[in-house]
């Protein structure tokens, strides 16, 4: 498999093209520290440098000219907007150098990484597709596309996320892959969490997969009213990874 270092700030951005790519790839992550990257260079000997260039300034002109110097044999791929690439611009006259004008997909920078290492993208998306994900499935129904994607975002890298925005959806979600446990809003529109557990439940095929609520409701009379529907857990919401993956964990044991 081949080795990516991916250089810059720790942000969402540089964290989702990670999750994505380490599917097709070793990725070494690091900081955007000149002397740590170029550490980091010598000793994984990647087959190609990726940058992302959110946060870089003009001072970080000594990381590229270092790059040029000493590893002219080693692609660089930055993402970056055509402001950002501006400031190191000189170096886009090598070809060693290239940016992808950011925003875009994370489709495209495995377009543009197989084209610099000579891979044929259709055999490496078969390669993954056929990997076995042995991952835990769980199933995350909640009417707020945001919360969704909030969640999705703490768990995907532990766990094999599917979301679904409604009660009859997440019912037809389980029909296709039975998740080993499912985290369910309490409080949504015509089919409530309560009316989805108690579907589920109606279903001999899918009575048994722990339930988890999610609620956003703190009372006393809510909470008891909760608990009467024995789900395998409730957590409130705003969600907590680390609470998250306790429950799940402690569901599906």
């Amino acid at each position: 498999m081949n080795t990516i270092i991916m250089i810059g700030k720790m942000n969402e951005l540089v964290k989702n093209i990670n999750r994505f790519l380490k599917q097709y790839f070793s990725m070494q992550l690091c900081p955007d520290n000149t002397k740590n990257a170029i550490g980091m260079v010598k000793v994984v000997e990647p087959q190609l440098i990726l940058i992302s260039l959110l946060g870089f300034y003009e001072g970080d002109e000594e990381l590229f000219a270092t790059l040029k110097k000493e590893f002219p044999q080693i692609p660089v791929i930055t993402i970056g907007t055509e402001g950002e690439s501006r400031m190191f611009m000189k170096y886009y006259e090598s070809p060693q150098f290239e940016n992808l004008v950011r925003p875009l997909d994370n489709a495209s920078i495995l377009t543009a990484i197989c084209n610099r290492l000579k891979i044929n993208e259709n055999e490496l998306n078969e390669r993954v597709s056929v990997k076995e994900d042995t991952r835990k499935k769980v199933l995350v129904v909640d009417d707020n596309a945001t919360t969704l994607r909030s969640i999705k975002g703490m768990l995907e890298e532990k766990y094999n996320i599917t979301l679904a925005n409604s009660g009859m959806k997440a019912l037809a979600a389980i029909g296709k892959s039975r998740p080993d446990a499912i985290l369910l809003d309490y409080e949504m529109p015509v089919c409530d969490g309560r009316q989805t557990l108690e579907m589920i439940r109606a279903d001999e095929d899918m009575n048994s997969i722990p339930v988890i609520f999610l609620t956003g409701v703190n009372d006393r009379e809510h909470i008891s009213a909760v608990l009467k529907l024995r789900p395998a857990g409730y957590l409130l919401k705003p969600a907590v990874p680390e609470k998250l993956i306790e429950a799940i964990e402690k569901a599906t044991a």
